[in-house]
């Protein structure tokens, strides 16, 4: 179980690179396909900045998580995660749905499911004896 749960959680991270370097490189497409608009150049470098620091420390975190099997180490990405996914929840309450609403939201709470299951499964980091 430990296998494929790591395996889940390296093909999330990588899901997360791939779209955080979509930002990186181009961001004015990648915005436009998460229904964001670079206007200005102050728009395409908060789309650069932001957007791709948000995917990458996600992806980081998992990609290390996995590998030394550590739920301490996922708590990143989780936090991302779980924050994008509640705004997004709130969004929907306050203003209602739009055309493809349910599938960013869907890939957060995968997410989310699969970090707190292998925080469950893996536990913490025993602490250094003192």
């Amino acid at each position: 179980m430990h296998l494929f749960l790591s395996a889940l959680i390296v093909l999330g991270a990588i899901l997360d690179l791939v779209i955080g370097t979509g930002f990186l490189v181009n961001p004015s497409v990648s915005g436009n396909d998460f229904g964001l608009d670079a206007a200005t150049t102050h728009g395409s470098s908060t789309l650069r900045g932001d957007m791709t620091a948000f995917f990458y420390v996600a992806a980081i975190s998992m990609a290390w998580g996995a590998w030394k099997r550590r739920g301490d180490v996922l708590l990143p990405a989780l936090a991302l995660f779980a924050i994008a996914f509640t705004g997004r929840l709130v969004n929907l309450i306050v203003e209602g749905t739009y055309d493809g609403w349910w599938q960013p939201m869907t890939v957060e709470a995968l997410h989310v499911i699969v970090l707190l299951w292998a925080i469950r499964s893996w536990g913490w980091r025993p602490a250094i004896a003192r």
